[in-house]
């Protein structure tokens, strides 16, 4: 029996998607063929099938052997829709899985537990997100997970574990998997942002020593990376907690503890989005004070020219003036001697530069160091 509050039940679509659809999507017009794969927990062990078109009997939802059934692709709604309806799924929950993008959330139902998330990955330019929508429910001898695109490097470890298995399951099986499916989903997650950190790093340091206009617009690029991955784990804090606190009866004492450790997970990928944001603004901030360094680098030079040209012309102004008696106009080495005498001035303020530490450029790169 579903207890529900009025619209938790209901299709919560996102504005826009997080991030481009997959490859595969694009190739198909934005829908992946369907295909199924069944997972038959028998007491003699898990047994899997694989097909393209569902068959005409299925085991029911309410039969003594728990089922695994993972629907990969969207391709075929109506299909999806009536096979799941067999299968013994409430009308109900049937949008949630089916429409796209939806928002993540985990729900707890009474007799079933809903969670969608999104599966989230960096395209071969990193410079952007891509994600596909996954859906997980689990009801009493039934998990179903619908996943938008097929994703070669997902689950597999959980597949090879299954086909190895031997001896019987049962319920707390399923909500087993279902637990390793979401950490599964949501670890996916940390090499994407150690990804985007070592990518910040290499940002900074090159804003720090050439700092260009290009290296804010990857900045600002990674930033709304960040803010869409911290929008998808956000929601998760606080239902996987409303979650423990409903007693789920679906879940057993190892996967209860399983969910425990979820949610310090996405507390610590939070936190990690959040260190990385910050190092957004630090890069902001190391260009403009890159930028400030070397403008400031300008106007030291140009005051040193100056500084050393001032006196010079001083010097050119009291012998261009046009007095009739001027001593140094008829001497035989009256303009060598004036010569020497810039060049004299010229090196004593120079020299005395130097002294003052006025010619070190600070925004050059230095060897040997990082």
């Amino acid at each position: 029996m579903l207890r529900a509050t009025p619209g938790t039940l209901s299709s919560h679509l996102l504005a826009e998607r997080p991030g481009l659809l997959p490859s595969a999507l694009y190739v198909h017009g934005g829908r992946q063929p369907t295909r199924y794969c069944l997972a038959l927990m028998q007491p003699q062990g898990p047994r899997l099938i694989e097909w393209d078109e569902p068959p005409a009997v299925l085991p029911s939802a309410t039969s003594a052997t728990p089922i695994w059934l993972r629907v990969i692709g969207l391709a075929q709604p109506a299909q999806i829709h009536a096979l799941l309806t067999a299968l013994g799924v409430p009308e109900l929950l049937l949008p949630p899985l089916l429409e796209t993008p939806q928002r993540p959330r985990v729900d707890g139902l009474g007799e079933a537990l809903l969670v969608v998330l999104h599966r989230l990955r960096l395209a071969h330019d990193s410079q952007h997100l891509i994600s596909s929508q996954v859906g997980i429910l689990l009801m009493p001898n039934l998990l179903v997970t619908v996943e938008e695109a097929a994703d070669g490097g997902a689950f597999v470890e959980l597949t090879q574990w299954l086909e190895a298995r031997a001896g019987g399951a049962d319920q707390r099986d399923l909500d087993d998997i279902a637990h390793y499916l979401v950490d599964a989903l949501l670890d996916e997650l940390f090499p994407l942002l150690e990804h985007i950190a070592d990518a910040l790093d290499e940002i900074e340091e090159s804003a720090l020593r050439q700092p260009r206009p290009q290296l804010l617009e990857r900045s600002f690029v990674y930033r709304t990376t960040l803010r869409t991955i911290r929008s998808q784990v956000w929601p998760l804090r606080h239902q996987i907690r409303v979650l423990l606190r409903q007693g789920q009866g679906l879940l057993g004492p190892e996967a209860r503890v399983g969910f425990e450790e979820i949610g310090e997970l996405v507390e610590l990928l939070f936190q990690n989005c959040e260190l990385l944001r910050h190092q957004c603004d630090a890069i902001t901030q190391a260009y403009a004070a890159s930028v400030g360094n070397r403008m400031n680098q300008v106007m030291k030079t140009l005051t040193i020219l100056t500084s050393i040209f001032a006196p010079l012309t001083f010097i050119a102004g009291i012998y261009g003036m046009n007095f009739r008696v001027m001593p140094e106009l008829i001497w035989s080495f009256g303009y060598p001697l004036a010569l020497l005498l810039m060049a004299a001035v010229a090196a004593i303020q120079a020299w005395w530069l130097w002294r003052r530490g006025w010619f070190d450029d600070w925004t050059r790169v230095r060897p040997g160091r990082r």
